[in-house]
């Protein structure tokens, strides 16, 4: 069984196979190997959708991107109007500390994306920041509504 997590449980579809568990991503419509960082993955997902009122059809998982001229994926994008990048979150197994190490990870993707708002999370710990036009960053309570965060993108 995976672990507790900090995060509302809206229900996570699994199922056991042969090659192990599984788990239903509502955004890639598969069923996914379930690992720690995917239990994360996706209840992130379901918290964004059903208690942040995050479209389902403007996130994206495992979005790839080109960064000095290798091919990452960052885990969730969520898009805003016009499908432009909004909220950038970097998950990682709920025994993964936050340190420096996944901000700058987190940081360097945003190079690419240029979102205006990074959650960084292992399920137990999160933090969400806004990053202002002039590159400030202001640390967040919490994350914010997707009507909220959609307001925050320049005209």
């Amino acid at each position: 069984m995976m672990k507790g997590l900090n995060l509302p449980d809206h229900g996570v579809e699994i199922r056991h196979a042969a090659q192990g568990d599984l788990v239903f991503d509502p955004v890639r419509r598969r069923w996914v190997v379930l690992t720690p960082e995917e239990w994360v993955r996706q209840h992130v997902l379901n918290h964004l959708v059903h208690d942040l009122a995050c479209p389902l059809s403007l996130i994206a998982v495992e979005h790839s991107l080109v960064l000095n001229r290798m091919v990452r994926r960052a885990d969730i994008v969520v898009h805003g109007p016009g499908a432009r990048p909004l909220l950038l979150v970097e998950c990682k197994a709920p025994h993964v500390k936050l340190g420096m190490a996944v901000f700058e990870q987190a940081a360097r993707y945003n190079t690419v994306f240029r979102v205006p708002f990074l959650l960084v999370t292992n399920g137990v710990d999160h933090s969400c920041c806004r990053i202002g036009t002039d590159g400030s960053i202001t640390f967040l309570p919490s994350v914010p509504d997707w009507a909220s965060m959609a307001k925050a993108l320049p005209a």
